[in-house]
């Protein structure tokens, strides 16, 4: 057995972390009562937005790093295939839909329905415009002159 396998890896640790803060807001949140839940709810979707600020600030840079390296070696850069792109739109979907529970819980506590429907029309329009940049009539077109 490795020393490494005794160790937690660091992606179980911040999970771990996140869900003492879970547990720690929803303990809050009943000591302090419902009037207090929308302030908690908004501190803890503000840690989880850090949290996936800094996983996807990682993911860039080592992705820029990668393709610096192809080039300094005198390779050509990755080409965008549908391919080498799946893991960032399952990411995203699976973001969106992780945020999709307590921004409707929000929404529907401070607008009934309508804010219901108002942040479902706009989690919908955030992945709607993620996906667009892969549909290629909505690129713009290069001239020859660009070459």
């Amino acid at each position: 057995m490795d020393a490494r396998d005794t160790e937690p890896r660091p992606s179980l640790v911040k999970d771990a972390e996140l869900k003492k803060e879970l547990d720690a807001t929803l303990n809050a949140r009943r000591e302090l009562g419902p009037e207090y839940e929308s302030a908690l709810v908004d501190s803890f979707l503000e840690k989880v937005e850090q949290r996936v600020d800094g996983s996807v600030d990682r993911r860039v840079r080592r992705q820029l790093a990668e393709q610096q390296m192809v080039v300094a070696r005198g390779g050509r850069p990755p080409q965008s295939g549908q391919e080498s792109h799946f893991g960032e739109r399952f990411g995203f979907a699976m973001i969106s839909l992780i945020l999709a529970i307590p921004l409707s819980a929000i929404g529907v506590v401070n607008a009934g329905y309508s804010g219901l429907l108002t942040t479902w029309l706009g989690i919908v329009a955030v992945n709607a415009v993620h996906a667009a940049h892969r549909w290629p009539w909505l690129r713009p077109r290069r001239s020859r002159e660009d070459d």
